[in-house]
């Protein structure tokens, strides 16, 4: 049995494993947003950035990429992610049902927020959410890198996010 990872936000464009097949993918029931500050790799704790998470939302859902792990590497790759997306236990990992855009669908490994988490920070406005992600560096960079190259993969793959967008462009504003 193939095993699947869902990406929404920095798997998008920085898997870190052997992909053997990407495709577009649906997951229903949650929604991508930076309701997760982040402490380690876009900010610090002193001045905490914000990272994209999947937040449970009934009636919506999120559009990324299912990503068909390589044969053979899904050991490793499981190693590999439970290291960097369980670094500080905002995460939980599930497997969830995707629907993929060729109409199959698959269970994938996914990464959503856990609410009752003290990095969760759902329903930040968006201008906040700008002023945060304009100032904040982590260990892997600048929070704005991390939206500029999800935005900019969501868009190549033909996927429309308003709010990734809207953020784009007014962080793109404030660091001017």
């Amino acid at each position: 049995m193939a095993m699947w990872v869902f990406g929404y936000g920095s798997l998008l464009w920085n898997p870190g494993f052997e992909v053997a097949e990407r495709v577009i993918g649906r997951l229903p029931g949650y929604s991508r947003s930076f309701c997760m500050r982040s402490i380690h790799h876009r900010g610090s704790i002193e001045k905490p950035g914000l990272v994209l998470a999947l937040d449970a939302l009934a009636g919506t859902a999120c559009d990324g990429i299912a990503l068909r792990v390589a044969p053979g590497a899904e050991d490793a790759t499981l190693a590999y992610l439970r290291e960097r997306e369980l670094i500080s236990s905002a995460y939980v990992e599930k497997t969830l049902e995707v629907t993929l855009q060729d109409n199959r669908t698959v269970r994938a490994l996914v990464y959503v927020i856990d609410a009752d988490h003290d990095q969760y920070c759902g329903g930040l406005p968006l201008e906040e959410q700008a002023q945060i992600i304009a100032g904040a560096v982590g260990g892997m960079g600048p929070n704005k890198e991390y939206l500029f190259n999800t935005a900019s993969h969501l868009t190549q793959i033909g996927l429309h996010d308003p709010a990734l967008e809207w953020l784009q462009n007014r962080v793109k504003t404030l660091c001017a």
